[in-house]
């Protein structure tokens, strides 16, 4: 700005008389406001090639390394009543100690008999199959007995044939000897027919003849008659031996199915036998099943079902326990994109709810109230909330607070690479993920080849 004359304000001789003039235009603050702005630019230069460790956060709490050693629920195996609670919330209790008492509520597990007489039943078909047994025995004697009989008649029957065969074929050549001598007679008496005729010979003698021609034609008749008897005699003989197979194939049949419908029963008396005993064992489960136990040591959290008289179904939550001894972990959970840069093995920083803590995430080191922990295990597949959970151990090195309990919330930080601060604000910046650590392998591969460089 200038005034009519030309000259610049700040040297006009009028200038000089007003204050504002002299403050704005005084050349000795302007020299003070540069050395404060280089001194920024070095101390944020210098704050921003301060080394950084980069490291991810996730909130997760308090659980234990192993499942059985948890909070659970206990529950009741089959439907009950309520008789009677032996504890109260916050009561510490043993294994196997009485929780409560329940009482059947299903009509057919009402008898205070019903182990006694399914007992009697068990022994009662235990005697049916034995029973069974030995009729399966004596008809098996019985068939040992049809089969000899059998044999023997079979045998008596084969000799009486073979007997027959031999009378028959005698029979045969008796028939044809009388056959032949009637022959001869037939003949004989013809001649003498002829010589009667001529009258060489008497009456008498041809009488006689004709005596002997009958005798010889009887003979041979009786002979006939006689080989045609034994023929059947043969027939019916072998017709009585298929008779007698028959016979005692159907005897034998007979005893061999009434074996195997005794074996049948038997078998189904055993399924019986065995139905009852697995029944008896279902019911003396059962009873043991009327007393709650504790399934470990541990403490009685919560009461789940309140009252007297109360009737529960199977699987009911009755009360929830926390075991007394267990190994604390930290279930931590972390973006996705993060997962590839952890894996078991590496460290984690935590902060406990309820205990103090001073922390500069980047500086470790400048951190206070943090405690140590080691990846033990990473999940394949994300939780419901859309992250991956980290299982957590204690570090060896540095043991937690002993007053610690499962459930508390806890903030972890994965320790990753260390860089400078700059970098690192140009990654947030940008969104890039963080560094990945570098193994002790590759620190000394690099270090070997650094020698070799050398």
């Amino acid at each position: 700005m200038f005034y009519e004359s030309g000259s610049p304000i700040p040297n006009h001789p009028a200038a000089k008389s007003y204050t504002s003039f002299g403050n704005v235009y005084d050349i000795t603050n302007s020299k003070a406001a540069r050395r404060w702005l280089w001194s920024i630019t070095v101390a944020v230069i210098i704050i921003l090639c301060l080394p950084w460790t980069q490291n991810i956060s996730g909130r997760g709490r308090l659980t234990s390394l192993q499942p059985d050693q948890r909070p659970q629920t206990i529950q009741s195996i089959i439907p009950g009543r309520i008789e009677k609670w032996y504890v109260q919330e916050g009561q510490f209790v043993q294994k196997g100690d009485t929780i409560l008492v329940i009482s059947e509520v299903k009509d057919e597990y009402f008898d205070p008999n019903l182990l006694n007489n399914v007992k009697d039943q068990i022994k009662n078909k235990e005697f049916s199959v034995q029973s069974y047994m030995q009729k399966v025995e004596a008809l098996d004697v019985q068939i040992d007995a049809l089969n000899q009989n059998r044999d023997l008649k079979l045998q008596q029957q084969e000799v009486k044939i073979k007997q027959l065969i031999l009378k028959v074929s005698s029979d045969s050549n008796e028939v044809r000897a009388v056959n032949a001598n009637f022959k001869v007679a037939e003949d004989q008496i013809d001649r003498f027919r002829k010589l009667h005729e001529q009258g060489l010979i008497s009456e008498t003698d041809l009488e006689q003849r004709e005596v002997n021609f009958q005798n010889a034609r009887a003979k041979m008749i009786d002979v006939q008659n006689k080989y045609m008897i034994t023929k059947q005699e043969l027939l019916n003989s072998k017709t009585e031996l298929n008779t007698l197979r028959a016979e005692y194939r159907d005897k034998i049949s007979k005893a061999e199915s009434d074996k195997f419908a005794t074996m049948s029963a038997m078998y189904d008396a055993e399924a019986a036998v065995t139905k009852l005993q697995n029944n008896y064992a279902n019911y003396s489960v059962r009873t043991g099943n009327y007393v709650v136990t504790a399934p470990q040591d541990g403490y009685i959290t919560k009461v789940l079902q309140t009252g007297i008289g109360e009737t529960i179904k199977e699987g009911t939550e009755l009360a929830s326990i926390m075991p007394s001894h267990y190994q604390l972990a930290v279930e931590l959970y972390i973006d996705p994109m993060n997962l590839p840069l952890v894996k078991p093995g590496e460290k984690v920083r935590f902060i406990f709810d309820g205990w103090p803590a001073f922390v500069f995430s980047g500086w470790p080191g400048a951190s206070f109230g943090t405690y140590g922990g080691v990846i033990k295990a990473v999940d394949n597949f994300t939780s419901e909330n859309g992250k991956y959970r980290l299982l957590v151990m204690q570090d060896p090195a540095e043991p937690w607070p002993p007053g610690l309990r499962v459930g508390a919330g806890a903030q972890g930080f994965a320790l990753l690479n260390d860089v400078p601060i700059g970098y690192e604000l140009w990654r947030q910046f940008n969104g890039f993920p963080p560094d990945f650590y570098e193994g002790a392998s590759d620190d000394k591969t690099k270090e070997k080849n650094k020698e070799k460089n050398k």
